[in-house]
């Protein structure tokens, strides 16, 4: 799904491939940060203490979630800031990209980046040792895991689209609701591997996210029910 995002509606434009190279950095250096720290914490801590250890990853998966968001928020900035530079340089006065498309395009390069890192961890799994399920746990851990990136990717598109529009229009209980949709997500991993416990309120919540981006965004409540009914 993420490189038919990138192909259908960015790749044809080179001011929205530099935003989601942009984007991407932006999270690729929330995730550093957020691994340095728990990095140190671990270090720091017992490791023969299992339920610290557990308190600890955690610790690191939340913290890790808000600076995400915290980068975004940051990241949000700097492109209104570059819209305002957009628009000096233009001779109409008009931006060439309307804040609505860059919210769209950053939560794809957040999204991009994000699925690019579950897919690498995943592949480490994948090239052993041991069999997966060899000890009667599930054997749907790569099925799910790949699922669980899809969701991710999607989700980060449209959690873009909230948080910009939240700042924009000074809205912050759309900023709140995003990051306690993220926070869920990610906390519901910690019900694995029972993956009915992740994967079904991930799906959900992406439902509704969508639902609610694809408001914002204009979309019409009718034309929405029409789509879901398979309508014309």
């Amino acid at each position: 799904p993420a490189f038919g995002l990138f192909i259908f509606t960015i790749a044809r434009d080179p001011l929205r491939i530099i935003i989601l190279i942009a984007g991407a950095f932006f999270w690729l250096v929330s995730l550093l940060l957020s691994s340095l720290i728990w990095f140190i914490a671990v270090k720091a801590s017992d490791p023969q203490d299992e339920q610290l250890q557990k308190g600890l990853l955690i610790f690191g998966v939340m913290f890790s979630v808000l600076l995400q968001e915290a980068f975004r928020f940051l990241y949000y900035k700097l492109l209104r800031k570059a819209i305002e530079g957009l628009v000096a340089l233009s001779e109409d006065g008009c931006s060439p990209i309307s804040i609505q498309q860059m919210a769209y395009v950053a939560g794809v390069g957040f999204g991009l980046m994000s699925g690019a890192f579950s897919m690498i961890n995943l592949l480490a799994d994948a090239l052993g040792p041991g069999t997966v399920g060899i000890h009667g746990d599930s054997q749907l851990y790569f099925l799910t895991s790949a699922f669980m990136t899809m969701v991710l990717i999607f989700l980060h598109t449209f959690w873009g689209i909230l948080f910009f529009h939240g700042c924009e229009h000074r809205r912050w209980w759309e900023i709140a609701a995003v990051v306690i949709m993220h926070l869920t997500v990610s906390g519901s991993s910690f019900c694995n591997p029972q993956y009915v416990g992740s994967l079904v309120p991930s799906y959900l919540l992406m439902a509704a996210a969508a639902a609610w981006a694809y408001l914002l965004s204009g979309g019409s409540a009718q034309n929405l029910r029409r789509f879901l009914l398979c309508k014309c």
